[in-house]
């Protein structure tokens, strides 16, 4: 993101560019934020800086002043801590002080003017978002995302378990290091450059608690209120979420059979400052990404000084052919941030995910991830990391894609033998669902909560959709965690829930 500290619109009086460009003395003992945070308190007491006045953002203020934006983020959360400045949703305002009556009336009223009219609660904004339907625990049959359960390695995990414990010290059961700790970070280095072509090292591996987490990161440390994104439509809901919640301007991207669509027009209208993609299987359609459309956007956001992250949720699991590497790895220095999880691999209440951080950002990001985390669950990590490296894993995936290939194809054949109706399948080649389309005549959200009602778990496509078109009318529908033997009854089920009548 390119600033510009002359722009009119940033509503800067003529003492804040000076204010900004007058370089933190690095001589000195005090600390670079007390500087700062000394610096703005005085302009604000002295009236340089009025009441209203919407501050630059953490990423401008760091670049005018060469620090990080770890620096200028504790300054603004010190300020905003002792009273001198509000946040609202388009970021810092300096706030109103004591000032005698006949000032109070003209501050209040500049202040009143200078914040946003648009602004909304975060819950309010969230409220937008186009949830599924609501669905009981117990609630499991064709539910997209949940691995096996029944046939996890119980045994095996409790052994990693109780390694993990028999040679715990009284410091594994303090925050541990925010970060994750290492064995993990290096487990995941070593099995990501293995299997899935991620070029990284241990120290750019941060766990986290769900691939969620690693989005919300990304989000606030890489954004500012009002960025642009784009995102896959229909996509992943969590990444909406995480995007919106981030206040950012998301913009749904097409798919078609390549990936996500994007033109160098696109680039001048709405340059991004994220890109969230899941180039080796789309979720929900399950689309992979070609190799020249992958090359293209990794040209095109280095070009614009965009960050793209890669979600690689489910690509362990490829059904048919080689496995497709991650985008991550086509290109040195690709501003690739790489997500994955542990949710479908192992077990969802597992709750570990990783962020592969770029060698670029890896100075700049370590210090403000080292004050967002807090580190934990250190036992799940060192148990974790000797399930990898004792080969256990990778045992259980392999079971774990054999058991998946056959429910696919189970389910591809039951859906043709008795759904009854006209649809077309999509994906299956890759992960734990079929995206499966059907004539908009029949609602895919009524077709949902009637199937609830039959205890089925599908999600309804169109609920994926960003602004839903006619052609995003249909089933999302998880085999990961439905037994073979379930299968076709299911389908027969489902078929005549959409033949006659969702009664």
């Amino acid at each position: 993101m390119k600033s510009n500290l002359n722009d009119p619109s940033a509503d800067a009086p003529s003492s804040l560019p000076e204010l900004l460009e007058t370089p933190l003395d690095r001589v000195s003992t005090e600390p670079l934020q007390r500087q700062l945070c000394r610096r703005i308190k005085e302009a604000i007491v002295t009236g340089h800086l009025p009441a209203g006045l919407r501050l630059p953002a953490t990423r401008v203020l760091a670049q005018a002043l060469a620090v990080s934006r770890n620096t200028a983020s504790l300054a603004y959360e010190q300020l905003l801590a002792e009273g001198y400045v509000l946040a609202d949703r388009q970021g810092t305002v300096v706030a109103m002080l004591a000032q005698s009556n006949a000032d109070a009336p003209r501050q209040r009223q500049r202040a009143t003017a200078a914040m946003p009219t648009t602004s909304r609660p975060l819950a309010s904004r969230l409220a937008e978002l186009r949830p599924s339907a609501p669905m009981a625990a117990e609630c499991t049959a064709l539910r997209p995302g949940v691995p096996t359960l029944a046939q996890f390695p119980f045994t095996h995990w409790r052994r990693a378990l109780d390694r993990a414990w028999a040679t715990a010290s009284a410091s594994t059961l303090n925050y541990g290091d925010p970060l994750g700790q290492m064995p993990l970070r290096a487990a995941i280095a070593n099995h990501l450059a293995l299997t899935r072509g991620v070029h990284c090292t241990a120290a750019q591996v941060v766990i986290t608690e769900g691939a969620q987490e690693a989005l919300t990161l990304c989000v606030r440390l890489l954004t500012n209120p009002g960025d642009t994104a784009w995102m896959e439509d229909p996509g992943y809901r969590g990444a909406k979420s995480a995007l919106q919640a981030g206040d950012l301007r998301v913009l749904a991207k097409r798919l078609d059979a390549e990936g996500l669509q994007f033109g160098a027009k696109d680039w001048l209208r709405e340059q991004p400052r994220l890109i969230y993609t899941t180039p080796s299987h789309q979720y929900p359609i399950g689309t992979v990404m070609s190799v020249a459309r992958r090359l293209a956007l990794i040209a095109a956001a280095q070009a614009h000084g965009a960050w793209i992250i890669e979600d690689d949720y489910d690509s362990e699991f490829r059904h048919s052919g080689d496995p497709i590497g991650a985008m991550q790895g086509l290109v040195e220095g690709a501003p690739v941030l790489y997500v994955g999880t542990f949710s479908k691999t192992m077990f969802p209440a597992l709750r570990l995910g990783f962020l592969v951080v770029p060698p670029d950002l890896l100075a700049v990001l370590t210090s403000p991830l080292r004050e967002l985390l807090r580190g934990g669950h250190s036992h799940e990590q060192l148990a974790m990391a000797h399930f990898i490296e004792s080969g256990q894993f990778a045992r259980h995936l392999g079971r774990a894609r054999r058991l998946y290939r056959e429910r696919q194809q189970a389910l591809r054949e039951a859906l043709s033998q008795h759904l009854g109706v006209p649809h077309s399948i999509e994906g299956g080649r890759c992960g734990l669902h079929l995206c499966v389309r059907i004539d908009p005549a029949m609602r895919d959200v009524q077709v949902v909560e009637a199937a609830r009602r039959w205890g089925m778990a599908p999600q309804a496509l169109s609920t994926f959709a960003l602004a839903p078109q006619a052609q995003d009318n249909g089933l999302v529908l998880g085999y990961g965690n439905t037994p073979i033997e379930t299968i076709a009854p299911l389908a027969k089920r489902l078929g005549m829930l959409l033949r006659g009548g969702l009664a």
